[in-house]
C-alpha cells in the first residue's frame, strides 16, 4: 500500500492500461473486462483488475498531466511489480494527415516538461516506446484495419498556452510531431529508468490545424477501438 493506492500485493496484473480519467478506467473495466474487481479508489483515482480473453489485466487511472501519472506509474512498477504499461488517451492533432478517429501510436514523446529534463542535466533524453509493444500494436491495428499513425507525440505540461492555436507549439508540427497530449514522455522515461515496457496509444479527437473534432458519439466508438487494441497488446505480453 502507498499514500495513493490501497491495493494489496498481487492485486494488479503484470500488464496495466493507463487512462487519465478515473471514470474512463471504470468504463473500461465495466465494458471490456470479465470479473472486474475494484482494487484502488484512493482520491477516486480508480483501479480495476479483471480478465480479457481469459488473461489477467488491470486498468488504473493516472489523473491529468505528467506529475500525476508519474506518481501512479512509479508505484505500479516499484510497489506492485507491473511490467507492461499502456497509456490509452486522447490527443489533439498537429498534423493535417492525421484525421479525427485515427490512432496515434507513439514511437517517441517530445516534451517541455521539467520532470524529464531535470533528471538529465546536460543531456536531451529521448523518451521512447518499447519496440515489442510498438510492433505488436502496429500488427494488431493492421489486422483490425484501423487507421493509425506511428511517430512522435508531444507531451505538454501546458493545456492553455499563452500563444493561440498552433503558435503555442512552435516548430514542432514542422518537425513531424503528430499530436499533443500530457503524459507519454514521463511514462516512457520511468519505464526506461526501471527496466519495464511502456507504450502510449491515443485517439485523435480534435485537430488544431483543420479544427475538425469528434462528436460525443464518434468519440466513444473510437475509444472502443483503441481500448480493444490496447487490451490485445497487453495480454499478448
Amino acid at each position: 500500500m502507498t499514500p495513493h493506492n490501497h491495493a494489496k500485493p498481487g492485486d494488479y496484473a503484470e500488464s496495466v492500461l493507463l487512462p487519465g480519467d478515473p471514470l474512463r478506467a471504470k468504463w473500461v473495466a465495466e465494458t471490456f473486462l470479465a470479473d472486474a474487481k475494484l482494487v484502488n479508489s484512493v482520491r477516486n483515482c480508480l483501479g480495476y483488475t479483471g480478465t480479457w480473453n481469459g488473461k489477467r489485466v488491470s486498468v488504473q487511472a493516472t489523473g491529468m498531466g505528467q506529475p500525476s501519472l508519474s506518481i501512479y506509474v512509479h508505484e505500479l512498477i516499484n510497489t506492485y511489480g507491473v511490467k507492461n504499461l499502456i497509456r490509452i488517451g486522447t490527443c489533439g492533432g498537429l498534423n493535417a494527415d492525421v484525421k479525427v478517429r485515427d490512432l496515434i501510436i507513439a514511437q517517441g514523446a517530445t516534451t517541455d516538461s521539467a520532470i524529464v529534463r531535470d533528471a538529465f542535466p546536460g543531456f536531451n533524453f529521448a523518451p521512447l516506446a518499447d519496440y515489442g509493444l510498438l510492433r505488436s500494436s502496429v500488427e494488431k491495428a493492421e489486422a483490425a484495419k484501423l487507421r493509425y499513425h506511428v511517430g512522435n507525440i508531444f507531451s505538454s505540461d501546458i493545456f492553455y498556452h499563452i500563444e493561440p492555436g498552433l503558435e503555442g507549439y512552435g516548430r514542432l508540427p514542422a518537425h513531424g510531431i503528430l499530436g499533443v497530449e500530457m503524459e507519454a514522455a514521463a511514462l516512457y522515461t520511468l519505464a526506461a529508468r526501471f527496466g519495464v515496457k511502456a507504450l502510449a496509444i491515443c485517439t485523435m479527437t480534435d485537430c488544431l490545424i483543420t479544427h475538425a473534432e469528434l462528436s460525443a458519439a464518434d468519440r466513444q466508438s473510437s475509444l472502443k477501438d483503441m481500448v480493444a487494441l490496447a487490451l490485445d497488446v497487453a495480454v499478448a505480453g
